[in-house]
């Protein structure tokens, strides 16, 4: 962890956490403290939405998602978008069918709306933003097949990209790009920033998935609440 890696608009001292880290909170957020996965996804897909809504008030939007906990919460925006009347394309990195747990139901809600579900991008026209839903924290060396592709999409349409988390192919502690990356304008990161982002270049703004401060003691991690009455703040860099 770094304890002053990041800092609010305001001045407060934000830590930032290694993926090994953040799987811990999340652990203890679960297993001992009883949030749900599909709480903290819904949290973190209402603050994408939020955020989508900040950068094309319009669209079209396309999002794109994978089959993790990250994919979960560009699912669950997506479904907030629509109900916002934006026209939203969603595009898997594998088949529906292939989803599983939270995921597979944040699916299943999307494919009752009627919403556009794909696995390619052939077909879709350049958006007025992309909401960049793939791999997270647990990426693990370069993305390979579809998820490759997809990022590669991304860089070639020339459009503004958010992302959750962590931007796809960026590695979550390091920063490091194993292969193909992202390069969004904005990145939402979740509970707490990575360590990954301290040299990132876009936008950086820290939402709240309602990880109660208990946790973050358990495990020992120096906390100090940033979000004030907001339930999202954005972050600088210190260096």
């Amino acid at each position: 962890m770094d304890l002053h890696a990041f800092r609010t608009t305001s001045g407060g001292s934000v830590t930032a956490v290694t993926a090994d880290e953040m799987r811990e909170v999340d652990r203890v957020a679960v297993e001992e403290y009883g949030l749900s996965l599909l709480q903290m996804m819904e949290q973190a897909g209402r603050g994408l939405a939020r955020e989508a809504l900040a950068l094309t008030r319009d669209g079209p939007v396309v999002v794109l998602a994978g089959g993790g906990g990250n994919g979960g919460g560009g699912l669950a925006c997506a479904r907030h978008l629509a109900n916002r009347e934006l026209p939203v394309t969603v595009v898997l990195d594998r088949e529906p069918a292939e989803l599983e747990g939270v995921v597979a139901r944040q699916c299943e809600l999307l494919e009752r709306t009627g919403l556009s579900i794909r696995t390619d991008v052939s077909t879709v026209e350049t958006p007025a933003l992309v909401v960049d839903a793939l791999v997270g924290y647990g990426l693990e060396g370069a993305l390979r097949g579809p998820s490759e592709e997809l990022v590669r999409w991304a860089d070639d349409a020339a459009t503004r990209v958010l992302s959750l988390d962590v931007p796809s192919g960026i590695d979550a502690t390091t920063g490091d790009e194993p292969g193909a990356a992202i390069r969004p304008a904005r990145t939402l990161t979740l509970a707490l920033p990575k360590t990954g982002l301290c040299e990132t270049t876009a936008e950086l703004v820290l939402g709240d998935i309602s990880i109660p401060s208990a946790v973050y003691e358990a495990i020992e991690i120096p906390y100090e609440p940033p979000f004030g009455r907001e339930f999202a703040v954005r972050l600088e860099a210190t260096d």
